[in-house]
């Protein structure tokens, strides 16, 4: 048994006989090794060994009836079935099955047939494939020439890969040839440059006229966006300028049509004020109809809103909060502003920014709640100033 495991190494079958004696490999044939060495005999009708070996005889497969059969079983191969372009014949499934590839970095040694699937063998030293899927044998390995540099060797999945030696534009000239280079380049060089252009310099191709145009595309773009943003600017402030003017032009007409604030000449050379003049004439038994002053309250003099404020403010049970209400304010609204410290300096400055906020409209208001004291401020007349 030690002899014979000793032997094992050197016995290509790896099996012995029991007088010790390495058993032989048979070709296509019936084999069996007992007492005695292999003895050999052709496989039998049905069977077939494409290979040597000690193991049994391989049963041939049969086509099935829609497979054409292209050759019979014979002792050394199997069955050929006819299958289509791009498969064979699977004979342990009795079917046509579709041909593998090769992959990368392999290379095909048998083509898919009726002898059987394809068979790929690793790409040898000096040679190689690329092809992720490939149906053809492995490729001899590029050599670099003399004028190029091997930038990377040749391997089973990808060829060598080379470079022009002329190409080490990061190399420095040598001191002998800068000293000697004449001062004017000569018309070879100027031809040689326009060729080809230093590195560095920008260099215009398909791509980057593309660039270019997108760079154009961007910049029309862009100059329409700005060009709409001062169109909406300048309308914007016609806009402005246009409501400005007709407010005042509006402000205009309620200053000519008030008699307040108009001087009368006399020919003594006298200036009075004509607003005095009309308080004297009527102070003496009637008052001003209220509710035709249409003199808006934003342009009541700032001493007279505040002293209309301090009375609404200091107001008993009637005031700055029935004022609002009677102008038509929420409670809600009231509550807000009388979260502030002067809730009817509030009041009466929004409500002065509503159309139609006129001191008759005011004075209606104040009549209603019963608060002719505030009534009696707004109509107090100024003192006059008469000027000599």
């Amino acid at each position: 048994v030690v002899s014979q495991v000793a032997a094992g190494d050197t016995c290509p079958s790896g099996q012995f006989s029991k007088s010790g004696q390495c058993c032989s490999l048979c070709p296509a044939e019936i084999r069996k090794c007992g007492e005695e060495d292999t003895k050999c005999a052709a496989c039998p009708q049905g069977t077939f060994s494409a290979s040597e070996g000690l193991g049994p005889c391989t049963p041939c497969a049969k086509c099935p009836p829609s497979i054409p059969t292209l050759a019979s079983c014979t002792t050394t191969e199997d069955t050929q079935c006819e299958c289509d372009s791009d498969f064979f014949f699977l004979g342990n499934f009795s079917l046509c099955a579709p041909c593998s590839y090769c992959g990368r970095g392999q290379g095909i040694i048998r083509e898919c047939g009726p002898k059987g699937d394809t068979l790929c063998q690793r790409c040898s030293p000096g040679t190689f494939s690329e092809a992720p899927r490939s149906t053809k044998p492995c490729q001899v390995c590029t050599k670099c020439s003399d004028s190029e540099v091997e930038i990377r060797a040749c391997m089973a999945n990808s060829d060598t890969l080379c470079m022009d030696k002329q190409l080490h534009i990061l190399s420095r000239p040598r001191l002998d040839e800068t000293s000697n280079a004449s001062r004017w380049p000569n018309m070879e060089d100027v031809t040689k440059e326009e060729a080809s252009p230093a590195p560095g310099t920008p260099r215009f191709t398909a791509e980057d006229e593309g660039g270019s145009s997108n760079i154009l595309a961007y910049v029309s773009v862009l100059a329409a966006v700005v060009l709409g943003l001062f169109i909406y600017v300048g309308y914007k402030c016609w806009r402005s300028c246009k409501q400005k003017r007709a407010l005042s032009k509006a402000r205009a007409a309620e200053l000519s049509a008030s008699p307040e604030g108009e001087k009368l000449q006399s020919d003594s050379g006298v200036f009075v004020d004509s607003h005095s003049l009309h308080d004297n004439q009527t102070s003496k038994g009637t008052n001003r109809d209220s509710k035709q002053d249409n003199r808006l309250y934003v342009n009541l003099p700032p001493h007279k809103q505040e002293e209309v404020e301090r009375l609404l403010q200091e107001g008993g049970g009637r005031g700055w909060r029935q004022v609002g209400a009677a102008l038509g304010y929420e409670p809600e609204q009231l509550d807000l502003f009388g979260r502030g410290e002067a809730p009817a300096c509030t009041l009466l400055s929004n409500w002065a920014q509503k159309e139609g906020s006129t001191l008759g409209a005011l004075c209606s208001v104040l009549a209603h709640v019963e608060r002719p004291d505030v009534v009696t401020a707004l109509n107090r007349p100024a003192q006059g100033v008469s000027v000599v």
